[in-house]
Order: structure tokens, then C-alpha cells, then sequence
């Protein structure tokens, strides 16, 4: 009998030691809400980001440019290429970091979930969210 109970704590403890299962992985290509451009999230660092790999739809007269951002040094870079995800990190069911908004040359804290084909990305101000849903381009 005290062997029948030690095997079972034994086998509790075990179970108790399996590590939690983590947000789905959103590495891939996102197609973003509105239609205008391709998002490659891919490993960066320890974390993970994503950058603007294709532009669908820009503006007429030549490629769209950073022209919001605060840092006017970087006002006339192409957005194609530029680091719109920055330092996300699996929090157990979504995943967290920053986002940057091009159109308003903002960063923001940013809370991202994948649900099959679709990636939720939420950004924050404070209490304040906003979401778009971006769908898979694989």
C-alpha cells in the first residue's frame, strides 16, 4: 500500500512539472486589415518581430515613406523593410511586445493572438485598444 501511494505522488508530482503550453507561434507572412501590405514575422534576437516585406497598395507617385515619424532623419525612408513588431515574447496565450504604426509614426505596447488564419494585433495606450485582424499570406 505504501508503495501503491508513493508511486501515485510520484506521478502527481510529474504531471505538476510539465511546462504550460505557449501562444500559438505567429511567425509567417500577414497580409494587415487594410489591404496594404505584407508583414513577415519571423525570430529577431530572443524575441521575435516583423517587418514590412511586401507594399500592395501605396500610394500614387512612388512608394509610401515614413513621413510621420517622430525622428525626422527617417521621415523619407520607403516603409518596405522598416520594423513594424519589435521584441514579442510568449506570455502563455498571446504574445507581447511593440507595435509601430507607419501611418501615425507611433510605437505602441502591443498585444498580438493568432487564431488559425487570422492574427489579432492589438495595440495599446494605456487602457485604450485598438485590433486589426491581418490573414495569413502563406
Amino acid at each position: 500500500m505504501h508503495k501503491l501511494i508513493l508511486s501515485a505522488a510520484m506521478l502527481i508530482g510529474c504531471a505538476s512539472a510539465v511546462p504550460a503550453h505557449g501562444a500559438e507561434p505567429i511567425t509567417g507572412r500577414w497580409t494587415t486589415q487594410d489591404g496594404k501590405a505584407v508583414i513577415t514575422i519571423a525570430q529577431c534576437g530572443e524575441g521575435i518581430c516583423g517587418r514590412v516585406s511586401k507594399i500592395l497598395k501605396g500610394p500614387p507617385g512612388g512608394p509610401p515613406l515614413d513621413r510621420n515619424n517622430p525622428d525626422e532623419g527617417l521621415r523619407k525612408r520607403p516603409v518596405l523593410g522598416i520594423k513594424v513588431l519589435s521584441g514579442f515574447t510568449d506570455e502563455g496565450k498571446d504574445w507581447r511586445g511593440r507595435i509601430y504604426d507607419p501611418e501615425g509614426g507611433k510605437w505602441y505596447k502591443s498585444i498580438v493572438e493568432r487564431d488559425g488564419n487570422i492574427l489579432k494585433a492589438k495595440g495599446c495606450v494605456l487602457f485604450v485598444c485598438r485590433t486589426q485582424r491581418w490573414t495569413s499570406a502563406n
